[in-house]
């Protein structure tokens, strides 16, 4: 994947391009908003998608982003043929739906579901386990300058399911923020999957410390 950058000098607004395969995706930002803004980790979880198919094959999966930003991760996830459900807070839902549904129209199996998700809030109404069983969620950056990292750890907690993985890409910055890291290793079976000294990020898969025994 390769990008290329389009800053804007009439607004907060930046464009972002990248190729996907044979595909260019255009990526609008905002640096008024931090969920608005594309972050390193969100490229790092997308390469690696696009180079592991063999073992993390997304075709036909059920896939829910958690706090999806731009929405790149949901778009490459999509475009990988993934069912996904793209999630963040209110605030960025234009931005998000805007570049999801501009980068994903007539190019993907499924259509990206966009919806709000308030961790910790209403998620047995919102998404109840009988009907919303996810084979991956997909998180990057999520915990940085995060005030309710607690309720974000509720919330993987009740969508990791029997079966479900954690795909998780994070830029280790300030010391809240890596202990978050040591309780989500507490509550979930985990492995490293990369690590880029270079721009302090790993990618962790994840899953129930209940389940997947043979795996860990």
């Amino acid at each position: 994947m390769s990008r290329r950058s389009q800053p804007s000098y009439f607004s907060s607004e930046t464009w972002e391009g990248y190729n996907f395969s044979d595909l260019e995706i255009r990526i609008k930002e905002s640096t008024d908003v931090y969920g608005a803004v594309l972050w390193p980790s969100a490229m790092v979880l997308c390469h690696f998608l696009e180079v592991n198919q063999d073992k993390f094959n997304l075709a036909d999966k059920n896939v829910i982003e958690l706090g999806a930003g731009t929405g790149l991760v949901t778009i490459v996830s999509s475009l990988l043929g993934a069912k996904v459900t793209s999630t963040d807070l209110p605030d960025v839902l234009g931005n998000l739906q805007y570049n999801v549904m501009r980068n994903t129209k007539g190019r993907c199996k499924y259509t990206p579901l966009v919806t709000e998700l308030i961790w910790g809030q209403d998620l047995d109404q919102r998404f109840p386990r009988a009907s919303h069983c996810f084979d991956y969620i997909l998180a990057a950056d999520v915990v940085y300058s995060h005030p309710y990292l607690d309720e974000l750890m509720n919330t993987f907690d009740y969508l990791c399911q029997e079966n479900t993985q954690i795909l998780w890409a994070m830029r280790f910055r300030l010391d809240p923020e890596n202990s978050f890291v040591e309780r989500f290793q507490k509550r979930f079976h985990s492995e490293e999957l990369y690590d880029l000294p270079s721009l302090n990020i790993k990618l962790f898969r994840a899953w129930r410390r209940d389940k997947w025994t043979n795996d860990s």
